[in-house]
């Protein structure tokens, strides 16, 4: 048995023969032609018996081990795997996870979702890339994290088998270049979700101009701990990305304020930023976060988005060890998006590291702050009346 599991056939044709014994001893069951018969309709007594529709339903409730088992138990399984199974994760497999794939490729044409992410040992190599480049053409999501032995081999396989991807994950995968991303961008020109995480390599300047130039439909990008990106990468994705949701720029020692000007101009639905240990972020930043609230919106617009609270605008932001902030600055962004939160159980705006910024509070901080402070004269008051 390839990976961890240890399903075979033989215990899904044992389950299935249980199945049929508890039918059989509820009553009123023949034997008509090699099938059972109760109550005048015909009973499935095999695997073969099953029609297609209730295949693809039973796929739907067992596990990916259970799927990979049944699709090997007989022609129906095979075929109801291989015309209904869209969504597939090998995460579970610790060892022979390439030759899994090889395998599973040209069965599985219609898969639109595969998690490949290895927290062990790498084992996935281009050559199962490139099996899947060749047969998931409908493949929306890859997630190939931590693949360590990945080279642009696979990127480039990627390009021209797998051009309606909207998430990709390859976090980790240090070894792809900056011109493989650059190609990928060209042709998958749908992408919405990017983690690039550690891909200290391939995510530079030049990456981030062309993923900025073809990928205008992107909402979340990860640069976390990606060195060599500077303003001029992440000025050109707030340019031709307007539609940026989440960016993590964690790590990025280079950008400075003008990356999150860009962003605050030019990305209007921003909800995430994590700007940790970006040290060259001073308040000239955090002043332009707060001024997009209402920067080149009417007033009535204005009064709309108050009326719907949070529902738009910065809800998560990390400024940890960015050491150069003031409280005023930090202040101002958190007054202008009620959805930051400093306080107890909701922390939505990290400061951490940041010493100087330990006056700063949110809204309902500043409330529960009030509240606790007026309790214990009331409950002292009531104690005394009760005694008089």
């Amino acid at each position: 048995m390839v990976g961890q599991g240890n399903i075979k056939t033989e215990d899904l044709n044992l389950c299935f023969e249980k199945l049929m014994m508890f039918a059989s001893a509820s009553g009123g069951s023949a034997s008509v032609g090699g099938k059972m018969k109760m109550e005048g309709r015909v009973m499935i007594t095999d695997w073969k018996d099953i029609p297609i529709e209730l295949l693809l339903q039973i796929l739907a409730l067992v596990d990916d081990q259970t799927v990979i088992t049944a699709s090997g138990v007989c022609s129906g399984w095979r075929d109801a795997v291989c015309l209904g199974l869209t969504r597939l994760s090998l995460s579970w497999c610790t060892k022979n996870m390439n030759s899994l794939v090889l395998s599973l490729a040209p069965k599985f044409t219609r898969l639109q979702t595969l998690i490949l992410r290895q927290d062990h040992k790498p084992q996935l190599q281009d050559n199962a890339v490139e099996s899947i480049a060749n047969f998931c053409h409908d493949l929306q999501v890859l997630d190939l994290s931590k693949s360590f032995k990945l080279s642009d081999r696979s990127l480039y396989a990627l390009a021209h088998g797998c051009p309606n991807l909207t998430k990709l994950n390859i976090s980790g995968c240090s070894a792809f270049s900056d011109i493989a991303l650059e190609y990928l961008a060209g042709f998958c020109r749908k992408l919405e979700v990017l983690n690039l995480c550690g891909c200290v390599r391939s995510a530079s300047d030049r990456a981030l101009q062309a993923i900025g130039h073809y990928c205008s439909q992107l909402q979340s990008l990860n640069l976390g701990w990606c060195e060599d990106v500077s303003d001029v990468g992440v000025m050109c994705l707030a340019h031709g990305c307007p539609d940026l949701r989440t960016v993590d720029l964690c790590g990025c020692v280079l950008i400075s304020d003008d990356s999150v000007i860009a962003l605050a101009n030019r990305c209007p639905h921003l909800q995430s930023l994590d700007l940790y240990y970006c040290k060259n972020i001073t308040d000239r930043a955090m002043y332009s976060l707060a001024q997009s609230v209402v920067k080149n919106k009417p007033a009535a617009m204005w009064e709309s988005r108050k009326a719907r609270n949070d529902e738009e605008g910065l809800r998560t932001l990390n400024i940890s060890q960015c050491t150069a902030l003031t409280p005023s600055a930090v202040q101002a962004v958190c007054d202008s998006f009620p959805a930051l939160h400093t306080c107890s159980g909701r922390h939505s705006l990290i400061i951490s590291g940041c010493l100087k910024l330990t006056s700063v509070h949110c809204a309902c901080a500043v409330q529960a702050h009030r509240t606790a402070n007026a309790f214990p004269h009331s409950a002292h008051g009531t104690n005394e009346r009760g005694l008089g």
